[in-house]
């Protein structure tokens, strides 16, 4: 842009009759005049308005009219330029008594002006003009499309309903999978898939109630889809295929099943010969035994169901399965035990101390009070080498074992078991100082005490299922140890926010926000790539809008390889710790 200097010159000269020449040197000698007076002008009025003595004014500097004109331009330029501006003043001018005749055509002095404005904007350095560039589009942030998603075949085939014969002609692309160890997929852009769509089925009202009348279809399909997977599991072991390991030691084959199942049996046994024994003893004791033997066996039918279901198939509403089961089967159990067996219990021993019942022989009561002790001892044993196993498995103590109820079933009838055991001797003691005192009081507080037995464990079990189903961290030392291999990563600077959560069956989900180390992440990409080949490339460059496009294919590489180092990163913990079943690893 001109400085307001060569504006007000310009205008001088076109008032001026005579030559360019004389114009130039007019305009100059005005030019000096009127800067004298208007800084003459300034000064008196900056004077008015203070009471401080007026400063003197200043001689103004004689300036060329060429460096009034432009300021900016070099040296070098000056005298080509003047040369040309007094060639075109002087046509028409008597020149040694001669008059020079103007061209039919003369460069008005606007195309001088031009002149000088490309030189002074568009020059470069070595003197070539710079060509013009166009206006680079920037990332709109607020901005919302869904035009350059990618859309995987499955899902254009779903959720757009679209045939494989349709997809054909749409033009893919190749995308780096998103599951570990598994070859780039085929990919489509959405706004060609929506495009075909809408091609296919005329309008987006058709295609919407064909999706609604195919999701009833795939409800009613889905019924029926666990016991063809079932079957096709039973199928893969009798053809002694592998199995995951989870598979071997799970449902009501594994080692926790076979312990319920056998509780279930030998609790269903008592309470039959319990109720026999108190029909013909009419003992209170005996009465709450028989509660709690009923209680007992059917908190483990539930239990059984509740291991069964824990090893289904996850599906797309349970997407990370069915493994908190057990802990919900083990929660209604200890419920059920603290509602139906100490409630009955401790309300059955009031009533014999309101009113009291004269004692009937109590021969078959002990009997059956013996035979129950060595069963449910029997199966105590089974239920705790069981828990000492699992616990020697995992490096835990069998308190901590319990306490975290690493395995709820196995927990629940060792506690089951413990408080029968408890229970069928307080109940025996209680029965032998009734016969002994020939008082019914005796027999009705141990009702209440076997009541109160129940009542603890119930609540216990409340509490470590509940704790359980909440969320539970894993213990400190193995989220230390998974902490340490993810650290030690070359890609990885810190680790924050960290969480390892329990999900039961011995599984763990882990989590954890990474900072990636960039830098790392570039040099192995560029371990890849020819970087001589990229050196000339780069030197080809003529403007911004190669540059953006070089920028734009290696970035989009660079976050496809950081995708790529995650998951390799994943499959590391995952193989020193196989216990992670999920691993969520995201980037700050």
């Amino acid at each position: 842009m001109f400085p307001r200097s060569y504006s007000l010159a310009k205008q001088l000269c076109h008032k001026c009759e005579y030559s360019c020449l004389v114009n130039f040197r007019v305009a100059k000698r005005n030019y000096v005049v009127y800067d004298k007076y208007f800084n003459l002008a300034k000064c008196l009025r900056r004077n008015l308005s203070s009471t401080k003595k007026p400063e003197p004014l200043e001689k103004p500097k004689k300036q060329a009219i060429i460096d009034v004109i432009a300021p900016k331009i070099r040296e070098g330029e000056k005298d080509t330029l003047l040369k040309d501006i007094k060639e075109k003043s002087l046509e028409g001018v008597n020149v040694g008594g001669k008059k020079k005749e103007a061209p039919v055509a003369a460069e008005p002095i606007a195309k001088l002006k031009e002149k000088i404005l490309h030189k002074q904007q568009g020059s470069a350095e070595d003197g070539v003009p710079t060509p013009q560039q166009k206006k680079r589009k920037r990332v709109d942030f607020t901005a919302s499309s869904l035009e350059r998603n990618f859309i995987t075949p499955v899902r254009a085939m779903s959720d757009f309903l679209l045939k494989p014969s349709d997809l054909e002609t749409l033009p893919k692309t190749k995308r780096r999978s998103p599951y570990e160890a598994e070859p780039p997929i085929t990919v489509y852009w959405r706004r060609d898939v929506e495009a075909k769509a809408l091609q296919v089925w005329g309008s987006r009202e058709n295609l919407i109630k064909e999706c609604i009348k195919r999701d009833i279809e795939r409800k009613k399909y889905q019924q029926n889809i666990f016991t063809v997977k079932r079957r096709l599991r039973d199928y893969r072991r009798e053809m002694g295929k592998s199995v995951e390991a989870a598979d071997v030691e799970s449902g009501l084959m594994g080692r926790s099943g076979k312990v319920v199942l056998m509780a279930v049996g030998i609790n269903s046994m008592n309470f039959l010969f319990k109720l026999g024994a108190w029909i013909l003893t009419g003992s209170h004791s005996m009465f709450s035994e028989c509660i709690h033997s009923l209680a007992d066996t059917i908190n483990q039918l539930i239990l059984a169901y509740g291991i069964h279901k824990s090893v289904q198939i996850a599906d797309s509403n349970h997407p990370y399965g069915y493994t908190n089961m057990k802990y919900v089967a083990s929660l209604i159990s200890g419920v059920g035990i603290f509602c139906v067996g100490t409630g009955l219990s401790i309300y059955h021993g009031i009533s014999g101390l309101i009113d009291p019942q004269p004692i009937e022989d109590l021969f078959w009561g002990y009997f059956v009070l013996g035979g129950s002790l060595i069963s449910e001892g029997a199966t105590w044993y089974v239920a705790f080498m069981s828990v000492r196993k699992g616990a020697q498995e995992n490096n835990m103590s069998i308190k901590d074992y319990i306490f975290r109820g690493q395995d709820p079933s196995v927990n629940v009838v060792l506690l089951e078991d413990a408080a029968a055991v408890i229970g069928v001797t307080v109940a025996a003691t209680c029965m032998g100082i009734s016969s002994l005192l020939n008082s019914p009081i005796p027999d009705a507080m141990g009702s209440i005490l076997v009541g109160g037995i129940l009542g603890t464990v119930a609540s216990f079990i409340i509490y470590t299922n509940v704790a359980a189903l909440v969320g539970r961290s894993i213990p400190q030392e193995n989220l230390d140890k998974i902490n340490s291999e993810l650290e030690s990563d070359v890609m990885i600077r810190a680790i924050h926010d960290v969480k390892g959560i329990d999900m039961g069956n011995y599984l763990v989900r882990y989590k954890a926000e990474m900072d990636f180390d960039g830098r790392e992440l570039t040099r192995a990409y560029l371990d890849k790539e020819d970087l001589n080949n990229l050196l000339e490339e780069v030197r080809k460059f003529e403007n911004i809008d190669q540059l953006e496009e070089f920028m734009l294919k290696h970035g989009e590489a660079i976050v496809d390889m950081l995708g790529g180092e995650i998951d390799r990163i994943e499959m590391k913990l995952r193989k020193k710790h196989p216990e992670i079943r999920h691993c969520d690893l995201e980037i700050l």
